[in-house]
């Protein structure tokens, strides 16, 4: 499991504390909402002790008790129902989410470097990209650093939410204060109401909540001094009456509000209460938020029923009821609703400093000298109790000794049970009151005493088959067993999948069984049981609750990556399985960080089928977070791989990919278009040629054989060519070649020499051939296909050849497909449809016609994508939805081999195939044979004509002919007659 912010002991403690009620008067909550707070929101920042305490046991040993924390609720604070549970937890879920920011966390685990930090979701995104940063190794320490606080929050908000039961008391009221301001006309009178209040609530039978612990429960008179607005010596002379009344162990004068004035701008006092007001109140229902992020009423949690309802009739049976006279509060406050609080409101504006210490010690002296004490003599009462009854010499710590040494019965197993769970038993039986001496003791942390007294009384419900009863004490059993100094015993983990087992099948109670499973999971956790912990929660999951069942199999996966030889694909199989039912709860933010924390052990390990569906779901999720970039991206990935999937499946995935980013449109600022990822290109078999296409002979004439696209590259002719030419320049340059000469390519391709800019002419067209294949199996629909170019105007009749001006692009006339104002400048061929079949590799052929001279480049395609229906793909109409964009040719040239650091470090030399430089007009030659024989006999000479046509504005001089054979003819004029 991830690592938590406690130790399992203090989680545990802290999960169950003494509860303490309080009623307040009128005029006392007066005096504490000057601050903003009730009487128990003003002591919960105080509420953990920072001093131990002491009791003595019946054996008269001392227990130190060490970071006790209590509870103090209001006397009327009424258990949240299931509706309002279900909003609470989802709510704590939903508003934890992962803090942005921090440094990420790679995990090296086995094979696999994991990033399961915070910033788990932008470091998958996208997901072959280089995001190790830090590696941790994960034996260098027990626990790695990744935290999962929407768990822990949760759970705290989970095991809050657990209202007071029958068959256990951790959570019944142990004391209640009665809380009275000194500004009462007579006080006394005051504590004599709320006492009598309390008594009625306690002992007349008229409500089933709230629950006390014993009949007699400790009352705490507490004196409430407001010293900005009262008469301090008449506080004092009423509190020397209360301790002749009371005693001086049972009240207490506490003075508060010594603020005279508003605290200056520059001062800050300090706001202890934020942290504990910002959670959400359980048991303030109006306080719950009607739009929870994540709760989805359709789903399977709306099934859900709180089952530790035992015999909870209606809101009548608790003593919040409007209709009941419960103290003299106002009616919102007697139906356990507090009154939301304002952002801006700031908690404790009339408390100094010196007023947090005044409460501090008012909570650590109600404890030590009430609270404790309280406990102690209970404990005593109990045991001398049991030991009556049960006609035992000595107490029932020395006696369970003797038990534990003697035979055992056997036990039956769960199935040989019946289902006794709704027996009750009455409130004075032996089996209760050991019960409630092993809760009293556990409170107290004397887990030795605790785990005796659960173990005798587990026998006691078994041999009644009281299996609910039976089920609490194996669960406290376990847990005490494990809380014991020293260890003198090991955890009982059996105990605790009994009671799971007893909790879940024979009571059919999933939320008791919820808790012990939190219980034991991080009592296995601590001791590096993963497997078992895992087995564990993964047993948890049901179908009655999504957010749970999401909860549990991520804690599950975390368990797997923290074993001592990781198990990385349990892992990300069980993050799966939680980002799926995170997904049913709701919780999408969650459901997304899930899937992309598995995404990391998936990907690149060839399983096209779980990258597609995991890349389908991101993508999903990612569009309905409004998240548009991670959501293409996601979609993106799954059609530029070679997919596997059925051509139904892949149709499905390319309308979803065109749904998502049709939907998320083009924004106004950006003036790009965005890069698709269908058809593939294959931008190095990409090929150019410059010049007209040549004219076919007519006639006699025969024209002379020229480069074209249909024709093959021959690299021997291409070799020949480039030699006759280099010849007619050295002759034309009185023998010798120009340094800045290249052999003249009209057609260039991967096989020719792309190092140099290419040369073509003004007014002369420029092809280019474009190689797209289809890797799915459903046709594309291709329309206003054209090429992407930018342009830069120069003037070469000038000496440097100057610049005209800045570089100019056509992708804004393209952006709402087939803007035609710069064909003044290049005339841009468009193709208005371009199929390509299923698993087809197609070429298209586009065509560009410069009208200004300068510098030209070939960017890529722009063209829009979409998809047509096989049974209608005739019909007109057929074309689906279609989006707009863009693909770049990125030519890499060949690898540079000349130099030592060349041969040693792979670096690629630049290609200019699509980077032509536009020359002004130049001659254009066109030549024809007429009567151009095509054999001859061995010594037979023949007369043909060869016409020569300059096709160019431009003067043609200078004309020569070259030939590999200049012996096989000669020139003639016209009259020449052999």
């Amino acid at each position: 499991m991830a690592q938590c912010a406690q130790s399992v002991q203090e989680f545990i403690q802290d999960s169950f504390v003494p509860m303490v009620a309080v009623l307040c008067s009128e005029e006392a909550e007066r005096v504490t909402r000057r601050n903003s707070l009730s009487f128990p929101e003003l002591l919960r920042p105080f509420c953990r002790l920072p001093s131990e305490g002491h009791l003595r046991d019946p054996n008269n040993q001392v227990v130190v008790v060490k970071g006790l924390r209590i509870s103090v609720t209001g006397v009327n604070t009424r258990p949240p129902n299931s509706g309002e549970v279900r909003k609470v937890l989802s709510q704590a879920v939903s508003g934890c989410q992962p803090p942005e920011g921090l440094p990420a966390n790679v995990i090296t685990a086995g094979d696999y470097d994991l990033n399961i930090s915070d910033r788990s979701v932008k470091a998958s995104v996208p997901w072959y990209s280089d995001w190790k940063e830090t590696f941790t190794q994960l034996s260098s320490s027990k626990y790695y650093t990744a935290t999962t606080p929407w768990f822990e929050a949760y759970r705290e908000n989970f095991l809050q939410s657990m209202p007071p039961t029958d068959h256990e008391f951790l959570n019944h009221y142990l004391a209640c204060m009665l809380v009275v301001s000194s500004r009462e006309a007579v006080p006394t009178e005051q504590f004599l109401k709320l006492s009598q209040e309390q008594h009625r609530i306690q002992h007349s039978g008229e409500y089933t909540h709230p629950k006390w612990f014993i009949p007699n429960t400790l009352k705490y008179y507490v004196l409430l001094h407001d010293i900005s607005d009262g008469d301090e010596q008449r506080a004092d002379s009423v509190y020397e009456d209360m301790k002749q009344r009371y005693g001086t162990q049972g009240c207490y004068l506490l003075k508060i509000n010594s603020r005279t004035d508003a605290a200056g701008p520059d001062e800050q006092m300090p706001d202890p209460w934020s942290q504990y007001l910002q959670k959400t109140n359980l048991h303030s229902p109006n306080n719950i938020s009607s739009e929870v992020d994540g709760l989805d009423s359709s789903g399977d949690d709306s099934k859900f029923s709180h089952p530790l309802k035992l015999d909870q009739p209606a809101d009548s049976g608790f003593p919040g009821d409007p209709s009941e006279s419960v103290n003299s509060a106002d009616a919102a406050k007697k139906q356990g609703v507090v009154t939301p609080v304002a952002a801006p409101t700031t908690h404790g504006a009339c408390l100094t400093l010196n007023d947090h210490d005044r409460i501090r010690q008012f909570v650590q002296e109600f404890t030590f000298r009430g609270l404790l004490p309280h406990i102690e003599k209970n404990i005593r009462q109990l045991n001398d109790q049991l030991v009556s009854r049960k006609g035992l010499s000595r107490s029932l710590f020395s006696a369970t000794k003797k038990w534990f040494g003697g035979g055992k019965v056997p036990e039956k197993s769960i199935a040989e049970l019946k289902n006794t769970a709704g027996l009750l038993y009455p409130p004075e039986a032996p089996e209760l009151q050991i019960r409630k001496m092993a809760d009293l003791c556990f409170l107290v942390q004397h887990y030795e005493l605790a785990y005796s007294c659960y173990h005798t009384a587990k026998k006691d419900f078994l041999s009644d088959q009281a299996m609910l009863y039976a089920a609490g004490a194996l669960e406290m059993a376990a847990v005490s067993a494990f809380l014991q100094s020293g260890a003198p015993r090991p955890y009982p983990a059996h105990y605790m999948e009994t009671a799971i087992q007893t909790y879940r099948d024979v009571c059919k109670n999933m939320v008791l069984a919820e808790r012990c499973a939190l219980l034991s999971a991080e009592v296995l956790k601590s001791q590096a049981k993963y497997s078992d912990a895992a087995t564990l929660l993964i047993k948890m999951t049901s179908e009655d609750s999504d957010l749970r069942s999401a909860l549990l199999l991520e804690q599950a996966a975390h368990c797997f990556i923290n074993m001592r030889s990781p198990m990385v694909r349990k892992f990300a199989f069980h993050m799966i399985l939680s980002g799926h039912r995170y997904s049913k709860a709701g919780q999408k933010r969650h459901a997304l960080r899930c899937y992309c924390q598995a995404m990391q052990v998936y990907k690149g390990k060839g399983w096209t089928l779980a990258e597609d569906h995991i890349n389908f779901t991101i993508g999903r999720q990612s569009f309905t977070l409004r998240q548009p970039e991670n959501a293409v991206a996601a979609f993106r990935h799954i059609l530029i791989n070679d997919s596997k999937q059925t051509a139904t499946q892949q149709n499905a995935f390319l309308r979803e990919y065109l749904y998502v980013y049709k939907s998320v449109g083009q924004p106004p600022s950006e003036s790009s278009l965005p890069q698709l990822p269908l058809p593939c290109l294959h931008s190095a078999q990409t090929r150019v040629f410059f010049g007209h296409e040549r004219r076919l002979a007519q006639g006699e004439k025969q024209a002379a054989t020229h480069v074209w696209l249909d024709h093959p590259y021959d690299r021997e002719q291409a070799q020949l060519w480039a030699e006759l030419e280099e010849q007619v320049v050295a002759v034309a340059n009185r023998g010798s070649v120009p340094i800045s000469f290249q052999p003249t390519q009209y057609c260039l391709s991967s096989h020719t020499d792309n190092l140099r800019y290419p040369l073509a002419v003004v007014e002369e067209p420029i092809f280019v051939e474009i190689v797209f294949r289809n890797p799915l199996k459903v046709p594309l629909a291709l329309s206003d296909l054209s090429l992407l170019w930018k342009f830069t105007a120069k003037d070469f009749s000038a000496l440097q050849g100057g610049t005209l001006g800045e570089p100019i692009t056509n992708e804004n006339e393209l952006i709402s497909s087939g803007g035609l104002s710069l064909n003044n400048i290049i005339s841009t061929e468009v193709i208005p449809e371009f199929t390509v079949s299923p698993e087809e590799t197609k070429v298209a052929r586009l065509k560009l016609l410069p009208h200004k001279t300068g510098d030209l480049h070939v960017l890529g395609v722009v063209y829009n994508l979409g998809t047509r229906d096989d049974e209608n793909s005739a019909s007109e109409g057929s074309q689906l939805m279609i989006v707009r964009g863009r693909q770049d040719l990125e030519i890499q040239g060949p690898r540079l081999n000349m130099t030592k650091e060349e041969k040693t470090s792979v670096r690629h030399g630049p290609d200019r195939r699509l980077d032509p430089i536009i020359t002004p007009p130049m001659p254009l030659l066109e030549v024809f044979f007429i009567n151009f024989p095509s054999s001859l006999l061995c010594g037979e000479i023949r007369k043909a004509w060869v016409e020569f046509v300059n096709v160019s504005a431009a003067p043609l001089a200078g004309l020569r002919v070259a030939s590999t054979h200049p012996e096989f003819f000669t020139f003639g004029s016209i009259s020449f007659d052999h």
